[in-house]
């Protein structure tokens, strides 16, 4: 496995392989075993999730049965304003088709705690995570559940030596005009957050530059990725952890730490007040702090929650990494805020 580091940067190449999982499970705590047993008798739960790729989140699922079976994961994964809309005309309509919802928009959180339609629920899990993940909701109606620094990921083939970006204003860099990639903000909640941050260190004329840059603008976060894959865009805007796996797939992609800090996405989940499945829901609230669930994360290069988890070789465990990020308030303002002023600037 060969590993090169230069600054902030990263490759993985082709020859990183997927280690061989490891059992990090303990045998089932009586809470867990007692929750168990009441899910069985619900037999299922629908998960309303932006967290993930489809294929992640659909993995998940998958396993989280494997554990405890008897007990289906229903995955429904969109952008996190699609999963917000979807809830909300499910509201509407009193249909609790949404056991467990897990958006990227933590205003979308705060929204619904104050409409009172979250369940408190604090996983057990809770005190064992890294301090920095607990506790996002002291009441306990919403926790972390996943957790990735957005950073500057570029085409390896096409962008090398000085020319990798370093800072967060090498998006709006003349030199990378057409070549740069990034989400929209009224779609996905990480692009939101990451707008609300640019916004913070740079103002507006940090988005009327990049429009004078002519990025791709793709909805999901995971747009941009793909464009600097195919090689249709040298540089973007994205997790890291989506860049390092499709670096250990082979392709060329590089990921970069901005000197400014990279944006520290936590990422919560909640379960319905109105949950047809409420047992079977908090199982899956614990089994997403849990072990399995972090070493999962590990083993696609994201940050895992647990205090006493290391991340992946070649990815920078978090006491290590620079971040930034808005605060929760500064979020639950800042997304609709410039959310309109991008679509003034960009025209979408």
């Amino acid at each position: 496995m060969a590993i090169s580091r230069r600054g902030f940067t990263f490759f993985l190449g082709s020859s990183l392989l997927l280690p061989a999982r490891m059992s990090l499970a303990a045998p089932m705590p009586a809470a867990h075993a007692a929750l168990y047993e009441a899910a069985k008798k619900e037999g299922e739960l629908t998960w309303y999730s932006a967290h993930y790729t489809s294929e992640q989140a659909e993995r998940l699922g998958r396993e989280f049965t494997q554990q405890y079976p008897g007990v289906k994961v229903n995955v429904v994964r969109t952008t996190a304003q699609v999963a917000y809309q979807r809830l909300s005309q499910d509201i509407q309509s009193n249909t609790p088709n949404c056991d467990v919802f897990g958006s990227t928009d933590v205003g979308h959180y705060v929204q619904l705690k104050e409409r009172k339609l979250l369940m408190k629920y604090v996983p057990a899990a809770q005190a064992s995570l890294d301090p920095r993940f607990q506790n996002i909701d002291p009441d306990g109606f919403f926790h972390t559940t996943s957790a990735t620094p957005i950073a500057l990921l570029y085409n390896t083939q096409k962008v090398k030596g000085d020319q990798i970006p370093r800072k967060w204003t090498d998006l709006i860099d003349p030199k990378w005009r057409g070549q740069v990639a990034v989400g929209h903000p009224g779609s996905s909640g990480f692009v939101g957050t990451w707008a609300v941050q640019m916004r913070k260190l740079y103002g507006d004329e940090f988005f009327r530059k990049l429009e004078k840059n002519k990025p791709q603008v793709g909805r999901s976060i995971i747009d941009p990725v793909t464009n600097v894959v195919s090689g249709e865009r040298m540089i973007a805007a994205a997790p890291s952890a989506l860049g390092y796996l499709q670096a250990s797939r082979g392709n060329p992609v590089g990921v970069s730490y901005p000197e400014e800090g990279a944006i520290l996405m936590i990422l919560p989940s909640a379960i319905m007040a109105n949950a047809k499945h409420p047992n079977a829901a908090k199982l899956f609230m614990e089994y997403l702090q849990g072990p399995e669930a972090a070493q999962r994360a590990v083993e696609d290069f994201g940050l895992p929650l647990l205090a006493n988890v290391k991340p992946r070789e070649g990815v920078l465990p978090l006491a290590e990494l620079k971040t930034i990020r808005p605060t929760i308030p500064e979020i639950v303002t800042g997304i609709p805020s410039v959310t309109e002023f991008w679509r003034d600037t960009f025209g979408v």
